[in-house]
């Protein structure tokens, strides 16, 4: 709505390719070259692509669902207000039924009370500080990341890389207190306590399998050097 910056025209175009959305209309444009704007990397299609309005009301003709932005502020507002991971999960619920429009008003003045009068709710970023509003191009990839994120993906765990066997943390521990040995670390009157604690110090490294042999190589270096 009315935005003034071509840059954060091109960076909410940028942010709706990264995350696949390819619609993008805008409602009397503050400045017609945001269709050049050099922010839109990746994204100039699009860009080029957009289709504009006079009105809000002639851009959301088509949708069933129209859901505002805003950051609150001192505003009062007669709309259901709803975070974004929540508003997110009813939005997606409400595509495969039919359109539905997200509105980002202009970064000066956000979306007007006649333009929330054309929205079914509002949705709000969890910001610090509800008096502060968010950049547009900002606002647009937090928005658009939450919509096209995989909720599941949150609950699936990183594959966990093989762990070095204890033979080999061994192997590593005791070229280590060679090598501290030999540079002078450790001292003749703790050495046993000092050995245990660089065994428990490997053994919290939780080093990987793939990564022992390169360990072990390194510290045979080091001992040669030492040693010559």
């Amino acid at each position: 709505m009315e935005t003034r910056n071509p840059l954060n025209m091109g960076a909410a175009a940028r942010a709706m390719a990264n995350f696949g959305f390819a619609r993008l209309r805008v409602v009397n444009p503050y400045d017609l070259a945001f269709r050049e704007a050099r922010s839109a990397v990746g994204a100039a299609p699009l860009l080029r692509a957009a289709e504009e309005f006079p009105t809000l009301a002639a851009a959301v003709a088509d949708c069933r669902l129209v859901v505002g932005t805003t950051s609150v502020g001192h505003r009062e507002l007669h709309h259901p207000i709803r975070r974004l991971e929540f508003g997110s999960r009813l939005i997606l619920r409400a595509l495969p039924r039919a359109p539905a429009a997200l509105l980002f008003g202009s970064e000066k003045f956000g979306l007007s009370n006649d333009d929330l009068s054309h929205c079914h709710w509002l949705m709000r970023i969890p910001t610090v500080d509800t008096d502060l509003s968010m950049n547009l191009g900002q606002a647009v990839a937090l928005c658009l990341y939450e919509l096209a994120r995989d909720p599941k993906a949150v609950k699936a765990r990183a594959e966990r890389s093989k762990p070095a066997s204890a033979a080999e943390n061994e192997q590593i521990t005791a070229m280590l207190i060679e090598a501290l040995g030999e540079c002078g670390y450790v001292n003749p009157a703790t050495a046993a306590s000092t050995e245990e604690k660089v065994r428990r110090l490997v053994r919290r490294l939780d080093i990987a399998a793939r990564d022992a042999p390169v360990l072990l190589g390194m510290l045979r270096q080091i001992l040669w050097k030492l040693g010559g």
